[in-house]
């Protein structure tokens, strides 16, 4: 063999050899990235380190197929989209080869573009996580693709063998009346109610209470209780440690956040819908009735609730308790900017507070934060309103979750998928859930380490472990078009927040327009089978005379006020519990 083509043949060898090599390098890559994440960042999970090792590796095997795409998906600016976007987005492309752009806007945002996208069917972003709340859009109009039936076909060999279906707590959320999951959970929070148990537990509070009221203050029962303590901080009390205290916070700023506090639970809370859980039937918090699938009204003229007494009751109750007991400022604040509010140190309870507020209630310094890092605050179930029955609904749950579109290219929708399944992995979800606390799992609620996070969290992990967490529950199938509907109500309670309108006529005005989406929905018949279809108009005692919902008015809408002390109400759980 002569010297040049013994100079081709080492040539080619260590062409071969090269190649393997960069083969192993790859490989190694993400192995390495997979172990150096285990390492450092997900110390904390349900699994063993070795389950934990094999969901990366299959991640790094279902993920060969896409390396080197870049992947848009969009998330409301929370704690735990934060940490999915700063932390799990970075891992997974490390892990994975596919990298991530996890934008991070507006709650209001999310739902415009997620709208903008179903109805010009270009693809935006390729994958959104937003609230389970629009699961009677996404089944009625067909612009969502079912997570159900994307397991069965098109992602049967790129879902995560250990992703447990029936480990997530909030699944019937995002089930339609079809049977079929329409989303993923990705984070959970709840609104419940929030109290100064410091405050409620000092002797001569608790003294003056009993002498004025005549039962002993606690957790409130019902909403007359919750009055009775309002008046008492804001008139009584006044002050302690020489600070302006309140007995109540709210917000009623004309916001697109005001209509959320009430389509979220100010009328289940009180009591306006019907029984069933996850949401009333046939009529739910929203008043709109149903007949099989079929919106048939809002107004109580068409069987709806939405401007009957104990929608009423519940708006003149928010607008009087805003006036009376709230700090002044208040009433000029959005959610955004009252939701900080509570943390600086004077504000005695609220009926309507998110749980997902509890990190940032949780930061050593604040005022309500003792030395030691435990609160001086805790959270407990929301009081009831006088309408309000065993079975029904008692509070919202916020459920966000993961949705795929159909206009979306199906290898972008499918490696999305991938990242969806990376964020809520039980190899990710612990960390995740200690970080953001809103857990989506049973296996990480009942966590060691929720267990060791328990006493600074303020009663957080003893809801999420109480039979009462299934009370708490998103806007329901009954609502057939959220994006439409939802935009009417901030303007009509507005209206009421104001003094424009009394409480009735606010409400008229918006179970009136209402009415007029769920007709124009009729008249186009794009929602198929399950489209509105109006009842027609009745004299409204015609309803109000029939069991359920819509209510006739009470007689007597503030019965005695009955409250509980909170490690009786603690102990109540944890025994439901066993």
């Amino acid at each position: 063999m002569n010297n040049k083509n013994k100079s081709n043949l080492r040539v080619l060898a260590l062409g071969v050899a090269v190649a393997f090599s960069g083969g192993h390098v790859l490989a190694d890559q993400y192995q390495d990235a997979a172990k150096r994440w285990l390492d450092g960042e997900f110390t904390e999970s349900s699994l063993t380190t070795a389950q934990q090792q094999e969901e990366l590796k299959w991640f790094i095997e279902a993920s060969k197929p896409f390396r080197g795409m870049t992947i848009n998906v969009a998330s409301e600016t929370i704690t735990t989209h934060e940490y999915e976007s700063k932390v799990l987005a970075k891992a997974f492309s490390e892990i994975t080869g596919i990298q991530v752009q996890h934008d991070l806007i507006q709650e209001g945002d999310v739902v415009e573009k997620l709208q903008t996208q179903m109805q010009s069917d270009r693809n935006i972003y390729d994958a959104y996580i937003n609230d389970s709340d629009l699961i009677g859009t996404h089944f009625r109009y067909g612009k969502v693709v079912a997570i159900s039936d994307m397991i069965a076909n098109e992602a049967k060999d790129l879902t995560l063998p250990s992703l447990d279906l029936e480990d997530f707590i909030g699944l019937a959320f995002t089930t339609g009346p079809d049977g079929k999951i329409y989303q993923l959970p990705d984070q959970q929070f709840a609104n419940l109610y929030w109290f100064r148990a410091d405050w409620f537990e000092r002797a001569d509070l608790r003294a003056q209470f009993q002498k004025i009221y005549g039962y002993e203050l606690g957790v409130p029962k019902n909403w007359s209780a919750y009055e009775d303590i309002a008046e008492f901080f804001t008139d009584h009390v006044k002050e302690i440690d020489g600070q302006r205290v309140y007995g109540h916070m709210d917000y009623g700023k004309k916001d697109p956040s005001l209509g959320w506090r009430f389509t979220d639970a100010w009328f289940s809370m009180a009591g306006a819908g019907d029984k069933s859980l996850p949401n009333g039937l046939p009529v739910d918090e929203w008043g709109i009735r149903v007949e099989g699938c079929r919106p048939v009204g809002s107004s109580v003229a068409r069987g709806g609730a939405t401007n009957g007494p104990a929608a009423v009751y519940a708006t003149t109750k928010y607008v009087d308790w805003l006036r009376k007991y709230a700090p002044p400022e208040a009433q000029g604040m959005t959610f955004s900017e009252a939701g900080p509010v509570p943390a600086q140190g004077n504000i005695a309870q609220q009926i309507f507070w998110y749980t997902a507020f509890t990190a940032d209630m949780t930061k050593p310094g604040l005022a309500v934060v003792n030395e030691d890092g435990t609160p001086k605050w805790r959270m407990a179930p929301s009081p009831k309103g006088p309408y309000w029955e065993e079975g029904m609904k008692l509070g919202y749950q916020d459920a966000g979750s993961w949705t795929f579109l159909k206009s979306t290219p199906e290898k972008r929708r499918l490696a999305a998928w991938l990242y969806a399944q990376f964020t809520v992995s039980k190899t990710v979800s612990l960390k995740k859930t200690l970080i953001g606390l809103t857990p989506i799992r049973e296996s990480d609620i009942y966590s060691d380490a929720m267990s060791k996070a328990a006493p600074k969290l303020g009663g957080l992990v003893e809801f999420y472990r109480s039979p009462a967490r299934v009370q708490w529950t998103p806007t329901g199938t009954n609502v057939p078009d959220y994006p439409k509907l939802a935009q009417l109500w901030w303007q009509y309670i507005a209206e009421a927040a104001n003094g424009e309108k009394t409480p009735q006529q606010a409400l008229d005005g918006l179970a009136a327009a209402q009415d007029k989406v769920l007709a124009r929905l009729e008249r186009a018949g794009v929602q198929g089978s399950c489209g509105p279809k109006l009842n027609k108009k009745q004299k409204p005692d015609f309803w109000l005379s029939q069991p359920g919902s819509p209510k006739a008015k009470l007689g007597n809408e503030k019965p005695s006020g009955e409250t509980v002390p909170y490690n009786i109400l603690l102990q109540g759980w944890a025994n439901a519990s066993q």
